[in-house]
């Protein structure tokens, strides 16, 4: 899927989710997970997002292209209008290589 992500646009900018958002038991800890993305070499930079409001991490990277999981959806209303004010388009990647994306 990120090399998916990467192929649409110059830039790769993953921002994963803020410890305060992960409820799952045996969660790995967001810096954790950070590091283990970034030693990839796939993206250009690895954020974690505010625990506040993924809409201000939007408005901050102010992205062209957001890429969403097969299973993933935006968090709130509010990341919405952010996305629409940035302009940014967002794309749901396919579970599997080769099916089409959806936009």
């Amino acid at each position: 899927m990120l090399r998916h992500a990467r192929s649409l646009g110059d830039e790769l900018v993953v921002i994963l989710s803020n410890d305060a958002h992960n409820r799952k038991p045996n969660a790995v800890p967001a810096e954790t997970r950070r590091r283990r993305l970034e030693s990839l070499g796939i993206a250009d930079r690895v954020l974690v997002g505010h625990a506040d409001s993924f809409a201000r991490t939007v408005r901050e990277v102010k992205p062209q292209i957001v890429t969403l999981g097969y299973d993933q959806r935006l968090p709130d209303e509010e990341t919405e209008k952010a996305l629409r004010d940035v302009g940014a388009r967002v794309v749901v990647l396919p579970w599997y290589p080769g099916k089409e994306c959806s936009l």
